[in-house]
């Protein structure tokens, strides 16, 4: 670990993702979409580094994190679950090949989203979010993240869909060949996947399957 940073506040997001604003060091720099390693800065915690990504923008002179938090696991994310602000953290430089190549079809599977918040965010700034679009998948719509920011942001182009209890203004279906199908009509753009590694791999290959280059295909590998 290369940084000590410091919790400077804590809020929900959605009732089991908690948002992390941490402070930045000067020599920080990273990619939107890319990710670092964040362990607790306390006897017993600072070996168990878990991966985290940044979802503020690498202009800004704090740090956010959005992190899912896991209450049944006895590890990192429950750990985090107990800090207040003040608390220290133990961080990681920035790694990861997600990162936007262009324009395309984000689809993320519940906490997978996080990596992309920061892209569309960036999009969003430079005038260039109109290009892209999201399928974004969860088990029920309490799971969806900054559901308010992506509708407004992406408009027609956010997709959400849940898996388990549905409601009006979602689909009730995962995302799978038959609905890649449905809903692209560009095969040439970029795809960037994220979520639950059956899901990735599912959705890597049915893209493959529709005909979608492989290069063409953004992931972590």
């Amino acid at each position: 670990m290369e940084h000590t940073v410091q919790i400077l506040h804590i809020g929900f997001v959605t009732h089991d993702v908690k948002q992390f604003v941490v402070t930045r060091p000067d020599e920080f720099e990273f990619e939107p979409g890319q990710g670092v390693e964040l362990a607790v800065d306390e006897e017993g915690w600072r070996s168990e580094g878990r991966p985290f990504t940044p979802t503020s923008l690498p202009d800004e002179p704090v740090l956010e994190f959005t992190i899912k938090i896991y209450p049944d696991h006895e590890g990192v994310t429950r750990k985090l679950d107990t800090l207040e602000p003040g608390a220290s953290l133990r961080m990681s430089s920035a790694f990861g090949t997600i990162t936007y190549q262009g324009p395309g079809t984000f689809i993320a599977g519940g906490a997978g989203v996080t990596p992309f918040l920061a892209i569309l965010r960036r999009l969003h700034v430079s005038g260039e979010l109109e290009a892209s679009s999201l399928l974004f998948s969860n088990r029920t719509p309490a799971d969806v993240i900054c559901e308010k920011e992506l509708r407004h942001r992406l408009d027609d182009r956010c997709h959400l869909t849940c898996t388990g209890r549905s409601a009006p203004g979602y689909e009730s279906r995962r995302i799978d060949g038959d609905y890649l199908e449905e809903k692209l009509d560009d095969l040439d753009q970029h795809f960037y996947l994220c979520g639950p590694p059956a899901m990735v791999n599912d959705v890597r290959e049915a893209l493959q399957a529709l005909g979608v280059d492989p290069e063409r295909t953004v992931l972590e590998e």
